[in-house]
């Protein structure tokens, strides 16, 4: 059977006729692919990107990029077990596959949430609000961000071939950015057919999405300040990385995110008896075992009170030797292989280096045996459990990392001897506290918050839904100082902000308007004979105002208030207390002035407004007292078009309205934001 070459996917077409470097199955060792001899033009691709990728993915909105991403996820996951079946080859379990294939896929629908629920129509992000520079308002300035006209080159790890893309596709697509990633090698088998079924899918606009199989060349050379460049691996290889001259001269943003020594803290209040020490032992022993260890966020560094130690070493023991380990088409298999022959050989000879300085507690002596056909040839590597009794007096057990089933115990004596330990891996992805005490997780996560990019405090009521402490979010922050890396990936809106360019914008407020595609208080209106809210969506534009009518406030309509709300706050009725008030009189309910406002404003027969969902940055600037005269005035913020329809097929937007309701000096009394849906014509 002839051994398939893997292609790069370069300027729209696949490259790769020649083979190179054979890869082998981590399972039993026989042959799976090879990359191609053939030499790439990086010129080329990088001037695709460019010319061809920038421009075709700038012909969408945002939120239409959004729905490219939530209709990719869907089609890869209809197809995904033709990726479970290439995953097995790199020693992943169903289990260890799902993370990869359908956390990849989670990924995408997650940043499809983000486009649709978070970012406008457009390509510009109005990063507001603006503020006035003058004392008339008649110049201000406020923030935009926009897509920086560059590419993205993402280099990833071989431990997740699909996820490790996905998670950096997904945000640099949404923010209008094309990327050309790069697997690492030997598990590149299983990101080049998951890239096959992406350009497959007809959801890629040209030239948003190519691929490099084998090394990268001199495609680093020929990036340039309107360029990104994310990697994820070992902390050698980001720092040699940094410091490439190129990405130097020309300032191109790098983020890494590196392997690290993580750590997991069993608090001094947890007792063998306890729930939370039998879940302690439990996320160490599966951070040990999934995808064999091999995930930049493991426990490394399993943090134990001294008195403990022998306690939590036998039962993590207990539990690492019903572990079978071997062929991932075994259904009694929990455990595959090591991605590489060379990754066993790296993972040993770590291990090696940390015995000088730790005892063994478990590992291959203790019987292990991988199941199945040629296993022999397999990568696999015994879980290995060290123990150091005087971590603070050796610092390899918090230098030396071995990237697979691997960790090691480390004795504390005092929650602050605890924290020297959790920071003596000079800085790290993730760590947890498993803890039954709100004041020690008081104490802990502040301090342990600056070494550490995310906390995770774990005990009997957070676990019934706990994702663990190895599974980075799509909605959290991936990242973390030091050794980790220094950077960040996911958390949200922030990750597609990073592939955007922030810009300062000074001007008068109907000029920021204009710029920003949203009303900004004090820019020129548009009044109109029409009532907005008489108006489908797409006849509203951003900046039609309607200033109502006005309405007195009295004592009637507070106590009215108060019997319909049951809110009878000493300051909207006892007049001797509220003369004593700063505010010297009776005011009205803050929130009888929003419904008053409401009334003033709304238009109430059947119309294109379909809803209003929600308010925004509401404040109540000034008190309403008993004969004050109140008006507002309803102005179209900003129109955000989903591109979505109801069960009749009539389309829908969402126009965000800003309110100001002022008094009878025409000062400010309460100002906010009301979310409506709007239907479009039929």
């Amino acid at each position: 059977m002839t051994t398939p070459i893997l292609q790069s996917y370069i300027a729209g077409r696949w490259v790769g006729r020649e083979a190179a470097q054979p890869l082998r199955s981590a399972v039993n060792g026989r042959p799976v692919a090879s990359t191609h001899a053939d030499k790439l033009d990086f010129a080329e691709a990088v001037q695709h990107a460019r010319r061809v990728g920038v421009p075709n993915l700038l012909r969408l909105d945002f939120q239409q990029r959004a729905e490219r991403l939530k209709a990719l996820a869907k089609f890869l996951g209809e197809r995904k077990e033709e990726l479970y079946a290439i995953s097995a080859h790199t020693g992943a379990t169903r289990a260890d596959g799902w993370i990869d294939i359908e956390g990849g896929t989670g990924t995408l629908f997650a940043y499809a949430g983000v486009g649709t629920n978070e970012l406008p129509s457009g390509n510009l992000l109005h990063e507001g609000p603006a503020v006035p520079l003058g004392k008339k308002n008649s110049f201000a300035g406020t923030h935009i961000l926009v897509p920086r006209g560059g590419l993205a080159v993402h280099i990833n790890a071989f431990n997740f071939p699909v996820w490790g893309l996905l998670e950096k596709f997904a945000p640099s697509f949404l923010a209008g950015v094309p990327c050309i990633g790069k697997p690492a090698t030997s598990t590149s088998y299983l990101t080049e057919a998951a890239v096959r079924l992406m350009v497959a899918s007809g959801l890629l606009p040209e030239g948003s999405l190519q691929l490099v199989i084998g090394g990268t060349g001199d495609l680093l050379d020929r990036l340039d300040g309107a360029d990104v460049v994310t990697f994820t691996g070992s902390a050698d290889t980001a720092a040699k990385l940094r410091v490439h001259p190129n990405l130097v001269r020309h300032a191109i943003p790098f983020n890494a995110e590196a392997d690290s020594l993580n750590m997991a803290v069993l608090a001094p209040d947890v007792e063998p008896t306890d729930e939370e020490f039998d879940l302690f032992v439990k996320e160490v022993a599966r951070e040990m075992t999934v995808k064999a260890g091999q995930k930049c966020t493991a426990i490394r560094r399993a943090i134990v009170p001294r008195r403990h130690v022998d306690e939590v070493a036998a039962r993590l023991k207990a539990r690492l030797a019903r572990v079978v380990a071997g062929d991932p088409a075994l259904e009694e298999v929990r455990m595959g292989a090591l991605a590489s022959q060379d990754q066993k050989r790296d993972v040993a000879e770590r291990v090696q280096a940390l015995l000088a300085c730790a005892e063994l507690v478990h590992g291959e002596r203790d019987g292990f045996a991988p199941r199945g056909d040629g296993v022999a040839e397999g990568a696999f590597f015994a879980p290995t459990l060290l123990l150091a009794r005087n971590p603070l007096g050796d610092d390899a057990v918090h230098d030396i990392e071995a990237f697979g089933p691997v960790s090691t115990l480390m004795a504390y004596d005092d929650l602050e001897q605890a924290l020297v330990l959790a920071a003596k891996g000079k800085g790290s992805l993730v760590g947890t506290l498993v803890t039954r005490d709100p004041q020690v997780a008081a104490r802990f996560v502040p301090a342990a918050a600056a070494t550490h990019g995310r906390l995770l405090v774990l005990d009997r009521e957070a676990a019934a839904e706990s994702t663990g402490h190895g599974s980075p979010l799509p909605l959290l922050k991936h990242g973390g100082p030091g050794r980790a890396g220094g950077g960040e990936e996911l958390g949200g809106l922030r990750a597609v902000k990073h592939y955007l360019q922030r810009a300062a914008v000074q001007g008068s407020p109907t000029m920021l308007a204009a710029v920003t595609g949203e009303h900004v208080r004090g820019a020129r209106v548009r009044e109109s004979e029409v009532h907005p809210f008489r108006r489908h969506f797409e006849d509203l534009a951003v900046g039609d105002s309607l200033l109502t009518h006005r309405r007195t406030v009295t004592e009637a309509d507070i106590v009215a208030f108060g019997g319909i709300s049951g809110d009878y706050f000493y300051m909207h009725f006892d007049e001797v207390a509220a003369k004593d008030s700063p505010f010297g009189q009776r005011i009205a309910h803050g929130y009888f002035v929003l419904s008053a406002a409401a009334g003033l404003f709304v238009s109430p027969a059947p119309g294109p407004v379909l809803a209003n969902y929600g308010l925004d940055t509401l404040r109540f600037v000034k008190p309403v007292g008993i004969g004050d005269t109140i008006r507002a005035r309803l102005t179209a913020k900003r129109k955000i078009d989903r591109n979505r329809k109801d069960a009749r097929g009539v389309g829908q937007g969402v126009v965000a309205w800003d309110v100001e309701v002022t008094n009878q000096h025409g000062e400010l009394v309460a100002s906010y934001d009301i979310l409506t849906l709007v239907a479009k014509r039929a």
